[in-house]
């Protein structure tokens, strides 16, 4: 086993995808026939080999591994963050395949995800909002932008409470609703917002910044 070990990280590191594969499932199988196929040390396996699968572009084989790898969490009592960021994975693979018929399971995820971090604590709130952003910007390449500016508009209270009123996740919020508002025809709104924003940028990134000029930008055309 341990030159199979050294061999498929030797491959990955050398990111010939193509030419890992066999060794993680080599790895894979042998795991699972001394360890047990429910063991956890079959999980980091079948993320990585999700990882190389996905890189290759098998995003059935690479969605089905990590829901194997997420079913091997859940079975052994997992804390929630970590029931969390399992499903987390899941979402994410989902939504990398770019395929619609992975949508439904990429909300599934999602959804778990941040179901399982609602109530776990300050750290857990923190990492509920940055995945609940993820979620919205799925909404958003799906076509559901009035779903997803609907969540960001009422999470911009807490990511003030958790983030601080000067924070990058409060300025891209502003940003985003801000350019909502804006496709909307909403001048009024959209230039309060990117006025908003513009202001948290200039503190955080200074003047110069692209994202700052961007946004002074789009302000001033409003402005006029």
């Amino acid at each position: 086993m341990a030159s199979v070990s050294w061999r498929w990280r030797l491959y990955q590191g050398q990111k010939k995808s193509k030419e890992a594969l066999p060794y993680y499932q080599e790895a894979l199988e042998y795991i699972e026939s001394s360890k047990g196929e429910k063991s956890l040390e079959c999980v980091p396996v079948l993320r990585e080999l999700a990882g190389v699968e996905q890189a290759l572009g098998f995003h059935n084989s690479c969605i089905n591994h990590l829901l194997q790898a997420h079913l091997i969490v859940l079975n052994k009592y997992p804390s929630q963050e970590e029931a969390a960021n399992s499903a987390h994975v899941v979402a994410q693979a989902a939504v990398a395949s770019g395929r619609p018929e992975h949508h439904d399971a990429a909300e599934q995820y999602f959804q778990e995800s941040m179901a399982n971090l609602k109530d776990a604590g300050e750290m857990g709130r923190a990492k509920f909002l940055l995945i609940q952003d993820e979620f919205c910007h799925f909404l958003k390449i799906t076509g559901q932008e009035e779903r997803a500016f609907c969540i960001l508009k009422e999470s911009l209270e807490a990511k003030v409470e958790t983030f601080g009123d000067f924070s990058p996740e409060v300025a891209e919020t502003y940003r985003l609703l801000g350019g909502a508002d804006l496709a909307q025809g909403n001048h009024s709104r959209a230039h309060k917002k990117l006025n908003k924003c513009l202001q948290i940028q200039t503190l955080l990134y200074g003047p110069q910044d692209k994202r700052t000029l961007a946004t002074q930008q789009t302000v001033d055309v409003l402005s006029k």
